[in-house]
C-alpha cells in the first residue's frame, strides 16, 4: 500500500511537472521553426533559429528594448528595496496606533486598480516632462503596499535584544538598519527583489502609456509590436517572447531558494 502510494504521487509529480515545463518547451521549438511550421504544431525543434533571428533584429531594435529593460528593472528594483524596506522597518519597530492607522491606509490603496489613476498619472507626467523617461516609468510603482508589508512582517522577526545592544555601543538608527537588519534579512530581500524585478520586467501597459518614443520601448513592447501586422511571423514572435522570458527565468532560478525562504518567513 505504501509502495503504491509514492508511486501515485511520483506519477503525479510527473505529470504536473510535464504541463509546467510543456509550454517552455514549446515556445523554444517554435523559436527554430518557421511560422507555418508553429501553426500547424510542430514539437520538435527546427533548424530556422538563425533566419527568425534576422528578421527579429530586421523589424525591432531588440538590443536598445533589452537594454531599456534591464535600465528600467535594475534601478526600480535597488529603489523599491531600498524604500520598501525601510518603510516597513520603520513601521514595526517604532509601531505606535498612528503608524498602524497609516499602514492601514497604505493596504487599502492595494484594492485600487492601476487604470484607476493611470490617466491622472499619465497628465501629472506629461505636465512634469517625464514623458520616455526613466524616473516616469520607475516612480508610479518605485514602493508598493505589498512589499511594505512584507518587510514589516519579517521585521517582526529581527531580534529587539541587539538593537538595544546596538544603540548601547553607539550605533545610530541608520547603521542598524543597514549593517544588521538588511544582512539579517537577506532571504526577504532575495524575495523582494524576484518578485520586483519580474514586475518590472514584465510591466506593458504603464510602459506603453508613457513611453511615446520608440527608442523607449522595453521587450514586452517589441513583442506587442509583432502581433500588431497583417500577417504575424509566429517563429519570430516566439523568439522575441524567448527573449523577454529568459532574464526573468534566470532570476528566479538563481534565488528560488531564497524566494521561498523569503516568501515563507514573511507570513508567519
Amino acid at each position: 500500500m505504501i509502495k503504491f502510494r509514492k508511486f501515485a504521487m511520483y506519477l503525479f509529480l510527473i505529470i504536473v511537472s510535464f504541463f509546467s515545463v510543456f509550454p517552455l518547451y514549446w515556445m523554444v521549438c517554435a523559436a527554430t521553426n518557421k511560422s507555418a511550421e508553429v501553426i500547424s504544431g510542430r514539437l520538435i525543434p527546427g533548424t530556422y533559429f538563425v533566419e527568425n533571428m534576422k528578421a527579429l533584429l530586421a523589424s525591432q531594435n531588440v538590443g536598445r528594448a533589452m537594454t531599456n529593460s534591464f535600465r528600467y528593472a535594475i534601478i526600480l528594483t535597488i529603489l523599491s528595496l531600498i524604500i520598501s524596506s525601510l518603510a516597513g522597518y520603520g513601521f514595526e519597530i517604532y509601531h505606535d496606533k498612528a503608524k498602524d492607522f497609516v499602514m492601514n491606509i497604505i493596504l487599502l490603496a492595494m484594492m485600487v486598480p492601476f487604470v484607476a489613476t493611470m490617466i491622472p498619472l499619465f497628465q501629472m507626467f506629461s505636465k512634469a516632462g517625464w514623458l520616455n523617461s526613466t524616473i516616469g516609468f520607475i516612480l508610479p510603482t518605485i514602493s508598493t503596499p505589498f512589499l511594505i508589508m512584507m518587510f514589516r512582517q519579517s521585521a517582526r522577526s529581527f531580534p529587539h535584544d541587539i538593537m538595544e545592544a546596538a544603540r548601547i555601543d553607539g550605533l545610530s538608527e541608520i547603521r542598524i538598519f543597514f549593517q544588521m537588519f538588511i544582512p539579517t534579512m537577506r532571504s526577504t530581500y532575495a524575495a523582494a527583489m524576484t518578485i520586483t524585478f519580474m514586475n518590472a520586467w514584465n510591466s506593458y501597459l504603464w510602459p506603453k502609456v508613457i513611453m511615446t518614443d520608440s527608442n523607449s520601448q522595453t521587450m514586452p513592447m517589441v513583442v506587442a509590436n509583432l502581433t500588431q501586422g497583417y500577417v504575424t511571423d509566429y517563429g519570430v514572435l516566439m523568439l522575441a517572447v524567448l527573449f523577454c522570458t529568459l532574464p526573468t527565468a534566470i532570476v528566479f532560478f538563481c534565488l528560488q531558494n531564497a524566494f521561498a525562504e523569503g516568501i515563507t518567513g514573511a507570513v508567519k
